[in-house]
């Protein structure tokens, strides 16, 4: 059988052809300019039902080129971060999408004067079944912002107003060259490419590493500082006017969550935190060191031999494991892996961090990383594919009913990287081989449970001090050390105070609060895990289903639904907890002596 080859570039020329330089990328985008315009221009004072079904229709299909495009812009843009012609066409992205934004808002205007007996009616049209949910959540939601015209002014001046700031932190990061010495020479190393130092199986490299991106970040916090700060400043001042007094009120009912079912997660979390913190005093003891130091927290064990995967075997291993689960994701992993959707290459000039993006025009997904090698990097690539392959489930759904939210987002990547983690450990070769998969399947828990709640808890304290004024640079490191302390239990000998400078996640302009969903997702598929063990063969139907309702519920329904739990009682995050526990407890056992 002939080895089948992955490459390690993804393809974007069957996308459009010709890079930031295309001409049909060129062309298409000025396609959506007059089709943009026309939907505009054509939505007058008043509609009637038939007019406002298909202003419905027309603008689902801009959101749909928009995100082709902004999805491409983003591809060129992260491949290339000196490429110049991609970070132009960056505002237009952002221009078109402000308009279509707009666009909405009149939209949404019409649906908000109808009268419960014409919503009634109106509701009931066959064309509008699937995108039913989202419409009735864009109608309340309007209710609750401001007058029409103020919000389309608002969302004229977040280009300039906001969107630029997170605009000014990517070209910073992405200029930065950071001077690292490697077997006696120095080099310059993108900030990526320094993360990945930052997980190197040497401490002596990972301390080296430390210090390098301490000193590199710290150079730059002044201009970091403002771009944080003027982004909060701007969202806070937005929600003074809507009268928003709570700022978690947005990132809660973008990812369609109550604050019950947050406040559960976080504290069952913070309750079982003291088993973890008798697994990091033991790993402390491996490495030969008192505490952990932040660098160590998701550093490997060392391992006999070289534990290098190449990313052809990272390939093979991932499909070979997805396909003992799910014969259905397998199948899709191998096809996108076979046909360069993922841009995995080592190499300079590339922008830190993975990600997956949709082409909802070419149903298909792109794939973003800086692969080097390691398990973490094999966990990322198994992450990204979950991403991909929950997008691949909904591809020939309405495209309101494919806008899934952050924390389900991530339902699908984190509940991969199990299969891959489980996997692994059941067939190491050796104790030793063991011990060193366990311990990266528990840190992978250490990052939602303590570097993500530190997110959180720095986050949330940063926007109170922020209504205040201007939070100056001091007051931002000891706002993030602090919470990295408290979020991780005062177990560590060092911490990064300048990790809000570093993390792009805090500088996005997209969604507030890029923190919590991540471990709501990590939990909620641990539940879905443990019925797909339980389920067999009918699984993957189910899952399926459950990935096509993501789009089209509040979570709590979904998982009551689905799961047949109430994510409002801390009973299902503890018992998702458990999972982890199971392995901290056999962790534990394996290195007593």
């Amino acid at each position: 059988m002939a080895q089948v080859n992955y490459p390690e570039v993804w393809d974007l020329d069957s996308i459009f052809r010709g890079g930031s330089e295309s001409k049909e990328f060129k062309e298409f985008v000025i396609g959506n300019d007059r089709q943009i315009d026309e939907l505009n221009e054509a939505i007058g004072e008043e509609a009637s039902f038939d007019q406002l079904e298909d202003y419905i229709h027309r603008i689902q299909i801009q959101m749909q080129r928009n995100r082709q495009s902004s999805a491409f812009v983003s591809c060129l843009t992260a491949q290339n971060v000196k490429d110049k012609e991609a970070s132009l066409w960056l505002g237009k992205m952002t221009e078109q999408s402000t308009k279509i934004q707009m666009i909405w808002g009149k939209i949404e205007d019409f649906l908000v004067e109808l009268t419960e007996e014409q919503w009634n009616e109106f509701s009931k049209r066959p064309a509008l079944k699937s995108v039913l949910f989202h419409l009735k959540e864009r109608r309340f939601q309007a209710t609750e912002k401001l007058s029409p015209n103020e919000e389309k002014l608002a969302a004229k001046l977040e280009i300039d107003g906001y969107h630029a700031w997170g605009k000014v932190y990517n070209e910073a990061v992405g200029r930065m060259q950071i001077p690292f010495e490697e077997k006696g020479v120095e080099k310059p190393l993108s900030a990526g490419q320094l993360q990945n130092r930052l997980n190197s199986s040497d401490r002596s490299v990972r301390e080296r590493a430390e210090i390098a991106s301490e000193r590199a970040w710290e150079k730059e916090t002044d201009l970091f500082a403002s771009t944080l700060n003027h982004l909060a400043g701007f969202r806070l001042q937005l929600y003074k006017a809507r009268g928003w007094d709570q700022v978690l009120k947005e990132p809660l009912a973008i990812n369609r969550m109550q604050e019950t079912t947050l406040t559960a997660m976080w504290e069952t979390i913070t309750d079982n935190k003291p088993r973890f913190y008798e697994f990091m005093a033991r790993k402390a003891e491996l490495l030969g060191v008192k505490k952990l130091a932040m660098h160590d927290v998701h550093a490997p064990l060392p391992v006999e031999g070289d534990t290098n995967i190449p990313y052809s075997e990272a390939c093979e291993l991932i499909i070979k494991h997805f396909k003992q689960i799910s014969p259905k994701l397998a199948a899709f992993t191998e096809g996108a892996l076979r046909d360069g959707w993922v841009e995995a290459e080592d190499r300079a000039g590339k922008r830190p961090g993975g990600f997956c993006t949709t082409f909802p025009l070419s149903k298909e997904s792109r794939i973003f990383m800086t692969y080097d090698g390691t398990m973490a990097n094999v966990a990322t690539l198994a992450h990204e594919l979950g991403h991909a392959y929950h997008s691949h489930c909904l591809k020939d759904m309405a495209p309101l009913a494919q806008r899934y939210a952050m924390n389900v987002a991530e339902t699908a990547s984190t509940f991969a990287e199990n299969i891959i983690a489980d996997a692994l450990v059941k067939e190491a070769p050796t104790e030793e081989a063991t011990l060193s998969l366990l311990e990266n399947k528990i840190s992978r828990s250490l990052a939602f449970f303590m570097n993500i709640h530190a997110r959180f808890l720095f986050e949330t304290r940063f926007y109170e001090a922020r209504k205040e004024g201007f939070v100056p640079v001091t007051q931002l490191n000891t706002l993030m050390e602090e919470a990295q302390k408290e979020a991780y239990g005062g177990q560590l000998a060092t911490y990064s105070p300048t990790f809000w400078a570093s993390k792009l996640h805090f500088h996005i302009t997209g969604v507030p609060f890029y923190n919590f969903p991540y471990t709501f997702g990590f939990l909620f598929s641990l539940g879905i895990y443990k019925k797909a063990m339980e389920t067999g063969s009918s699984f993957e139907d189910d899952y399926i289903a459950l990935l096509q309702d993501t789009a089209s519920m509040t979570v709590e329904d979904l998982a009551k639904k689905h799961l047949n739990v109430d994510l409002t009682s801390k009973s299902f995050w503890q018992e998702a907890i458990d999972v982890i526990l199971k392995d901290v407890d056999t962790f534990m056992e394996l290195t007593k002596s």
